[in-house]
């Protein structure tokens, strides 16, 4: 049995769905599109700079036989939230699933810290989330018991780490924001969840992780290994399709047990 047919007889089949994925056009994001759209899911492609390489996406998405859309817009400006939501739903047809993958990473001890840093990752990691979850509530709402929103939060949103208090700060705050719209949504049928991942084999984490640093870190993995960003999207694709139609409010951790 091929892989699709499997997902079809295991409840993970994505088929007449439609999904959004922010920053999508590379990394982690990439792999959950892509992902998505093999399990049946028409997917529009968020990015914020890297049109480029979101039509790439999209096109190897349409080459697998696939549905795909490239959306460009920046997700924390409500407006352009608001046009970017509409645009997916005019071009696809309605919206069941929102993953709110697009973040960026800016790291200080504190003592160094910049408001200034504080303020750019609480509006694309924290207020861009809420953004995009406010402005796909009504489309997810005609969705119903399709309806599906997964948060992008982080290990280090849990555990902390030094060097980092900014950055975990909006990871925390992404899970404080997964339950409580859980809490808000579960009675219309829509699933509100969170994926933590631990270090991820990306092209961010290649350049942090030389060396020693590298070493150390894996040393602290009880399986002794980063992850690969197809690992985030097996688990975004499980919580977007209707086997996992009961789970709400939920932070699954994929860090090869960095944190138990």
């Amino acid at each position: 049995m091929s892989a699709p047919d499997r997902a079809a007889t295991s409840g993970l089949d994505l088929g007449g769905r439609v999904a959004l994925v922010t920053g999508a056009s590379r990394g982690i994001g990439r792999a959950i599109a892509m992902l998505l759209a093999q399990r049946g899911a028409a997917v529009a492609v968020n990015y914020a700079r890297g049109e480029a390489a979101a039509n790439e996406v999209c096109a190897a998405i349409t080459e697998a036989g696939g549905k795909a859309v490239a959306v460009g817009f920046d997700v924390g400006d409500e407006a352009a939230v608001d046009a970017g939501i509409k645009q997916v739903v005019d071009a696809l047809g309605g919206l069941d699933i929102l993953v709110n993958n697009a973040g960026v990473s800016i790291d200080a001890l504190l003592m160094r810290a910049r408001a200034e840093d504080f303020d750019t990752l609480v509006r694309t990691n924290l207020r861009g989330a809420l953004l995009c979850a406010k402005a796909a509530a009504r489309s997810l709402l005609k969705a119903k018991e399709r309806g599906r929103i997964i948060n992008l939060t982080s290990v280090v949103g849990e555990q902390g780490n030094a060097g980092q208090a900014m950055y975990a700060a909006t990871k925390a705050g992404m899970i404080g924001l997964t339950k409580s719209l859980a809490r808000e949504l579960a009675s219309r049928g829509i699933t509100v969840n969170a994926v933590a991942p631990g270090f991820i084999d990306t092209d961010m984490t290649q350049a942090a992780l030389q060396g020693d640093a590298r070493t150390k870190l894996l040393a602290q993995i009880p399986m002794g290994r980063v992850g690969a960003p197809h690992e985030i999207a097996e688990a975004v694709a499980f919580l977007a399709a209707p086997a996992a139609a009961y789970i709400t409010g939920h932070v699954l951790r994929v860090n090869g047990g960095l944190l138990i």
